[in-house]
């Protein structure tokens, strides 16, 4: 079975690579499991699956993958998402709040990690958020960004 990353990868059952990823099929099934966790969670915390989706192909595009950013509007175009939630998606940053703390903890994260403090978490809290839907939210962030990572790996490996 293909999953989300080897169709970022560019990867089919016939690439040395796809095979050479089942070597450890945990990780393969442990990835879809994440992906499946941090986008379509069984309690979305408050945070919906277009929001999730959205803030996923705003971090693919921070990210310059190309694959993922087509796969995340894809998903996104059919939970037929409201004008804000699309500027969200598209990078805009001039959003009402909390889209607009969700944005910049999305940005900051995946463009500046080192950057990134305690105060953070805060500025979340005053946003609206409560714990639960900012440990979502870092979950979020940190799979895209694993995500868009492997994919850019293997599509190296691929190329070589």
């Amino acid at each position: 079975m293909i999953d989300a990353i080897d169709k970022a990868a560019g990867l089919t059952p016939q690439d040395q690579l796809y095979a050479a990823r089942r070597f450890r099929p945990e990780f393969v099934s442990g990835a879809e499991q994440c992906r499946d966790a941090v986008l379509q969670p069984a309690s979305d915390q408050g945070l919906s699956s277009a929001l999730r989706l959205a803030l996923a192909q705003r971090i693919a595009a921070l990210n310059n993958d190309a694959a993922l950013v087509a796969e995340y509007r894809e998903l996104l175009a059919a939970q037929q998402p409201d004008a804000t939630l699309l500027a969200l998606a598209a990078g805009e940053t001039e959003l009402a709040q909390p889209l607009a703390a969700l944005a910049r903890q999305a940005d900051r994260v995946t463009l500046t990690p080192s950057l990134a403090e305690a105060n953070d978490m805060a500025l979340l809290a005053e946003a609206g958020l409560n714990n639960p839907q900012i440990v979502a939210l870092s979950e979020l962030i940190a799979f895209v960004n694993f995500q868009t990572r492997v994919a850019a790996g293997l599509r190296l490996l691929r190329s070589l």
